[in-house]
C-alpha cells in the first residue's frame, strides 16, 4: 500500500514523465508545438545526452513516436529501411522497404520523408517511389510504388513531401513537372481509394513542391489543405474532390518559386510560406471555388522563411527565418510583434523547422546547433553543439528530446 502511495505521488508531480506521442513531422497537433511544458534547454556532446544511437546513413526525415517506440527512415546499404528503437534507445527492428535513390541536395537523401503513424501501423514514403506500412513488429504489412503506379518522380531536387493521416485512409500529395495529384488510401491494404489531379498550370519549377498536406475538421467533416504550384487548395478527405482554392501567390507569373515550407493551420486559418521565403499569406478556410479574393486576409513580405516551416502557438506565429531569425508575427493582421537574431546564419543555413515546447522556441542550424529562444522573456538563452550535420527537426516527448543528426539519432535529457 505505501507504494502504491509513492507512486501516484511521483506521477502526481511528474506529468512530462508520462508518454507522449509524436506521430508525424509536426508534432501531436500538426503545428509544431509539443504537449510538455519542461524540456532540457542545455547540453552537449558530454552533456545531458541519454544515449546515442548510430544510424546507417545521413537522412533527413524526422522521427515518429508512438507509446515506447521511435520510428526512423534511412538509406542503408542501397536499401530504404525503417529502424525502430525504443526510448531508452535499444534497436527493437529493422525492415526494408525497397531500393533507394540517393539525394541531390547536400541535405537530402533517399528518406527525406516522415513517417507517420496511428498508433498500430507506420506509414512510410521514399524518394525512389517506395511507399507502404509496417506493423509495430516491424512486419511489411502492404507496398506499392507510386512513381510505377502514376509516372515517373520529376521533381528538380529530392522528394520532400510525407503522407498524413485522415480517420480512414493515409494521403499522399506529389506536385511536380509531370502528373501532379492527391491520393488516398487505405490503412490497412495500401488499395487506391482515390486519386485527385492537381495540375495548376503554375510555370516551370514553380509548379514543383516539397510541402506536407495538413489535415483539419470543419463543420465535422475532414479536409485536406495543399499549399504548392501557385495555389492553396483544399479537398474532401473523404473523395479527394477540390471544395475551394486561393491563388495569386505568384502574381508575377514568376518561374523558380518552388515551395517548400509546408503551411501551418490555426483556428479557421492557413498561414502559407511561399514566393521562395519573401511572403507569408494568411487564408481563412471556407467556401467553394475561387475564393482568392473572398479569403486572402493578409500578406505579409520579406519573412525569408524558404524552408523551415512556421509553428503557432495562443495566436501567434512563430517563424524561423533560413539565417536563423525568430519572428512573432501577430495573426490577426501579420504586423511583427518581436523578432530576434540567433546570429546563427552567418555559420550555416537552417533547413529544420523550429518546435515550441513551453515558453521555449527550439531551432537547429544545419551544423547541428540548436538554439533556444525563450518567447516570454523575447531572448537566446541557449546555444547547444552536437556538431553533426541536420535538416530533421527536434521531437519533445516525454520531458526529452530526440535530434536526429547525420550520424546518429541522440536523446537528450537533463
Amino acid at each position: 500500500m505505501k507504494t502504491f502511495f509513492v507512486m501516484l505521488a511521483i506521477l502526481a508531480f511528474a506529468p512530462d514523465l508520462q508518454a507522449d506521442n509524436w506521430p508525424n513531422w509536426r508534432g501531436p497537433n500538426s503545428n509544431g508545438v509539443a504537449q510538455g511544458k519542461s524540456f532540457p534547454t542545455s547540453w552537449s556532446t558530454d552533456k545531458n545526452i541519454h544515449w546515442r544511437v548510430e544510424l546507417p546513413a545521413f537522412g533527413s526525415s524526422t522521427p515518429a513516436v508512438w507509446g515506447d517506440k521511435v520510428f526512423i527512415t534511412s538509406p542503408k546499404k542501397g536499401s530504404n529501411v525503417v529502424l525502430c528503437l525504443n526510448l531508452e534507445g535499444k534497436m527493437l527492428w529493422e525492415s526494408e522497404v525497397g531500393k533507394t535513390i540517393n539525394g541531390k541536395h547536400k541535405m537530402g537523401s533517399g528518406s527525406n520523408p516522415s513517417p507517420v503513424t496511428d498508433g498500430k501501423h507506420v506509414f512510410v514514403y521514399y524518394k525512389s517511389g517506395d511507399f507502404g506500412c509496417l506493423d509495430f513488429d516491424g512486419k511489411l504489412v502492404w507496398k506499392t510504388n507510386l512513381q510505377s503506379k502514376f509516372g515517373d518522380d520529376t521533381l528538380w531536387w529530392d522528394l520532400g513531401t510525407s503522407p498524413v493521416l485522415t480517420k480512414d485512409y493515409v494521403v499522399v500529395a506529389c506536385m511536380q513537372e509531370g502528373p501532379s495529384y492527391v491520393a488516398a488510401f487505405g490503412k490497412t491494404d495500401g488499395q487506391l481509394v482515390w486519386k485527385q489531379d492537381r495540375m495548376t498550370g503554375a510555370p516551370r519549377e514553380s509548379d514543383q513542391s516539397y510541402t506536407t498536406p495538413i489535415v483539419t475538421t470543419r463543420d465535422g467533416k475532414e479536409e485536406i489543405i495543399v499549399l504548392g504550384a501557385d495555389y492553396v487548395t483544399t479537398h474532401d478527405a473523404a473523395t479527394g474532390k477540390e471544395i475551394w482554392r486561393v491563388g495569386g501567390l505568384n502574381p508575377k507569373n514568376s518561374q523558380m518559386w518552388r515551395s517548400i515550407a509546408s503551411p501551418v493551420f490555426y483556428d479557421g486559418t492557413v498561414y502559407a510560406p511561399y514566393a521562395r521565403g519573401k511572403t507569408l499569406t494568411a487564408i481563412k478556410v471556407g467556401g467553394k471555388g475561387d475564393q482568392t479574393k473572398e479569403n486572402t486576409l493578409w500578406t505579409k513580405k520579406g519573412v525569408s522563411i524558404d524552408v523551415p516551416t512556421p509553428t503557432v502557438k495562443d495566436g501567434k506565429i512563430y517563424i524561423c527565418n533560413d539565417q536563423g531569425a525568430v519572428e512573432c508575427i501577430d495573426r490577426k493582421t501579420g504586423e511583427t510583434l518581436w523578432k530576434v537574431e540567433t546570429k546563427g546564419g552567418r555559420r550555416g543555413k537552417f533547413y529544420s523547422s523550429p518546435i515550441i515546447g513551453g515558453k521555449n522556441l527550439y531551432t537547429t542550424r544545419e551544423d547541428g546547433t540548436t538554439f533556444v529562444v525563450d518567447i516570454e522573456s523575447k531572448q537566446v538563452i541557449a546555444q547547444n553543439k552536437l556538431g553533426e550535420k541536420t535538416a530533421a527537426s527536434a521531437v519533445l516527448v516525454n520531458g526529452r528530446i530526440l535530434m536526429r543528426a547525420s550520424d546518429a539519432i541522440y536523446c537528450i535529457g537533463e
